[in-house]
């Protein structure tokens, strides 16, 4: 029964229409006959020149400095747009927005996974991200995504991208946001909880299950030291090319305890890595987090600039 109803509605709406446009013409007539006398006072008697021009259509831009209540992963629409108070609970915050000019603006798609336009974009998101914050983003417990407009608003016009930060339960789940209050700007310009540092690792073999953070001052085995910039290669060989990643990262290490890059390095400590994700390093991101590891002892102090002294060659 209930599907018969529309056609009832449409032809309905058809007779309702044919005599509205019937009794339309019959006004537009009696307007015309009568034009023929004088015009009241303000009027000229010319019935299409009083029309407020069309505009030009406008097309959705997302502006930077505000937060959302949920985090968006590739592709933005004006639907899933939603603006809060960043002084309110939210799950993420736009750091910049930009735009894609030249030949990735004159596409008809939006660029794709892992090309040079979305690269590009990623490193320019990467470098405002950081100034906003006041540091390394990658140093604390953030996660950022690079948003572009899905593939229906691009055919529309829009070519901007946007760079999207979010805070994170730990450093194992970096993908789980962490509904907070207060903007992230110039956070890690000053000391923050949200800022990595001395760490216990749970493992599995030479697998790490967890890096449980604590208090430097208490035995630890585990500091971050920073990031190491992976070369720009597939997320295949990355993966086929661990030592790569912690031969960089022990780089890192000489530089954060001021201690000689050299042979004798892997007698003095260890690495652990922590690679991009998989969206991450295809949007653009190649800083892989860098920790020195201590296997069979523990220490109560930073090792930030402690030389041999803070950590000795052991072995060799």
């Amino acid at each position: 029964m209930g599907g018969t109803m529309p056609a009832r509605i449409t032809t309905e709406g058809v007779r309702m229409r044919r005599r509205l446009t019937l009794g339309a013409l019959g006004v537009v007539t009696a307007l015309t006959l009568t034009g023929c006398g004088s015009n009241p006072a303000g009027v000229d008697g010319n019935l299409t020149d009083d029309w407020a021009a069309i505009g030009e259509p406008t097309v959705f831009v997302p502006q930077p400095g505000t937060c959302h209540p949920t985090v968006t992963r590739v592709e933005g629409t004006v639907h899933s747009y939603h603006v809060v108070d960043c002084a309110q609970l939210h799950s993420a915050e736009t750091t910049h927005v930009g735009t894609f000019v030249g030949e990735d603006a004159e596409r008809v798609t939006p660029p794709p996974s892992g090309s040079p336009s979305r690269h590009t974009a990623w490193r320019e998101c990467d470098s405002r991200t950081t100034e906003r914050l006041g540091g390394e983003w990658r140093a604390a417990r953030l996660n950022l995504s690079l948003v572009l407009p899905s593939p229906q608003a691009w055919t529309g016009g829009a070519r901007w991208f946007r760079c999207e930060v979010s805070e994170t339960y730990k450093l194992d789940t970096d993908l789980i946001p962490v509904p907070r209050t207060g903007s992230l700007k110039g956070i890690l310009g000053k000391k923050s909880d949200l800022q990595h540092g001395c760490f216990n690792p749970k493992l599995a073999g030479d697998i790490i299950q967890e890096m449980v953070k604590v208090p430097c001052t208490t035995p630890h085995h585990s500091e971050f030291v920073g990031i190491y910039t992976a070369p720009d290669t597939s997320f295949e060989m990355l993966n086929q090319n661990s030592e790569l990643l912690h031969a960089g990262c022990r780089s890192v290490v000489a530089s954060y305890v001021q201690v000689p890059d050299d042979r004798r390095l892997i007698y003095r400590t260890g690495t652990i890595t922590y690679p991009p994700t998989r969206i991450s390093w295809d949007s653009g991101n190649r800083g892989v987090r860098c920790f020195l590891w201590l296997e069979k002892r523990t220490v109560t102090r930073t090792l930030k600039g402690t030389g041999s002294n803070g950590l000795p060659v052991t072995t060799g």
